[in-house]
């Protein structure tokens, strides 16, 4: 049994982070025979939960480390910090996350990363299937990063259906997600959004934006159904374009959120532009997987979802190619993950 010193923050009165933040109520030290806290509050609200080493760094909000964001599953529940090693001490608390409103809680599962050998239209690469675990909940965009979004924090709006493009009038509709961005393009507009973000005071110290891992995409888009698609095995395509543009529903991209969410409330999983994820791309391992990370180098990035004018095939939760980090495409773009640093 290890013994630590546990800072708790009473969850009711913990303080929030973002807009409309409540004040912060003193919080109470008590002493813990395991490290982690023991949690009161509404069901669903979600937490970071974040430590210190030093007591003395209690008011220095930037010395507060996010191991991870919580969805409070019982009103009365006991949160152990899983990375905490046997001779560390550690003060604790929980602190309200208001995420932003263009984002959904992810929460921490287990499932089955690729696709069955006997999928229908299944390409090759969607496996050997992986029994992956998501050790940690996180916060995911709602919808891909919009034309709006990518100018407000960068400047600029390189997409292809913007204006006028080879003689055509695409009109100026921001909503539509941005696309003709590298890997490196988007990696650089989540490593600005987060200093953004925590300059601001909306985000923790120690949370960052990024791109999802591969298994965290496939994790979100799925939202615990393991069928073709979100909505169900659909071996027909009549219920796809309910949920997906594709290269039925017209050429070009579209403003997001339009068509029917995923069970978790993520819009254009399944179609719209393609989605950068942060992993190179390479095989699966099959087996057992927790959190798996994408091999350490490689030629290609993992690009995940359907496209505006992809084949259905390529709309299933499962479907995966590759892209060169540099490539700029029309029909590419990325959502973000709000999740903690490294601890």
């Amino acid at each position: 049994m290890k013994l630590g010193l546990t800072f708790a923050c009473v969850l009711a009165v913990a303080c929030a982070v973002g807009p409309g933040a409540s004040a912060q109520t003193p919080a109470g030290l008590e002493i813990q025979v395991y490290a982690g806290l023991s949690i009161t509050g509404a069901v669903g609200t979600v937490y970071s939960m974040e430590y210190i080493t030093d007591l003395a760094q209690t008011n220095d909000a930037s010395a507060w480390r996010c191991l991870e964001c919580l969805q409070l599953p019982a009103s009365s529940y006991l949160w152990a910090d899983k990375s905490s090693p046997a001779t560390s001490k550690r003060f604790y608390r929980a602190v309200v996350m208001e995420a932003p409103t263009n984002m959904v809680f992810i929460p921490p599962g287990t499932f089955r990363m690729g696709s069955p050998t006997n999928e229908l239209d299944r390409w090759d690469g969607e496996g050997p299937q992986t029994a992956v675990t998501i050790s940690r909940g996180f916060m995911m965009g709602k919808y891909e990063v919009t034309q709006g979004e990518y100018l407000a924090v960068t400047g600029g709006n390189p997409s292809y259906f913007n204006g006028v493009q080879s003689g055509t009038d695409y009109g100026v509709d921001l909503a539509r997600p941005v696309e003709r961005v590298s890997w490196n393009d988007a990696t650089s507009y989540c490593a600005t959004l987060t200093q953004q973000e925590r300059a601001a005071g909306r985000i923790t110290a120690s949370s960052v934006y990024r791109l999802p891992t591969e298994a965290e995409w496939e994790h979100a888009c799925r939202a615990w159904t393991s069928t073709r698609f979100s909505y169900g095995d659909d071996s027909g395509y009549t219920n796809l374009a309910n949920y997906a543009y594709y290269v039925r529903t017209g050429g070009g991209t579209y403003p997001v959120g339009q068509k029917l969410p995923n069970p978790w409330g993520l819009h254009d999983m399944h179609g719209n532009v393609l989605e950068w994820c942060q992993d190179w791309y390479g095989n699966y391992a099959g087996g057992i997987a927790v959190d798996p990370q994408s091999p350490a180098a490689g030629s290609y990035r993992v690009i995940r979802g359907g496209c505006w004018h992809g084949l259905a095939t390529t709309c299933r939760s499962a479907h995966r190619t590759h892209c060169t980090p540099n490539g700029r495409v029309y029909d590419i773009g990325f959502r973000v993950v709000l999740a903690p640093g490294q601890p």
